[in-house]
């Protein structure tokens, strides 16, 4: 169970390593290399939350252009927020219940 815990909990951190691919390839190894199904539902969750959060940011960065930087300033800090917070709030669920795979609210699920 621990191990299956430390696995779910690092699929979430990834986010923290890096806003690169190499996040991504935690998550990713985690999902084609674990036979548990809670594992493997959150490393899925957690490949979604980063590609939302590669979508919000072309997307603020593309308003930011556009307004001269105007909607970069107020909602770069928000995306900084989420990115912050819902991974934290994702790893403390795991960690009190290992069974449940967590899930974001207000994301796309591609996977």
């Amino acid at each position: 169970m621990n191990k299956l815990k430390v696995l779910s909990i690092l699929s979430h951190a990834s986010i923290f390593l890096s806003s690169t691919l190499v996040s991504v390839g935690i998550p990713l190894t985690i999902f084609f290399v674990t036979g548990d199904e809670t594992v493997k539902a959150n490393a899925r969750e957690s490949l979604n939350f980063h590609f939302n959060v590669w979508l919000y940011g072309i997307i603020i960065g593309i308003l930011t252009f556009l307004t001269f930087g105007l909607l970069g300033f107020i909602l770069g800090p928000i995306l900084l927020l989420i990115t912050l917070i819902m991974p934290i709030l994702a790893i403390i669920q795991v960690s009190n219940n290992p069974e449940t795979a967590f899930r974001y609210p207000f994301i796309f699920r591609l996977l």
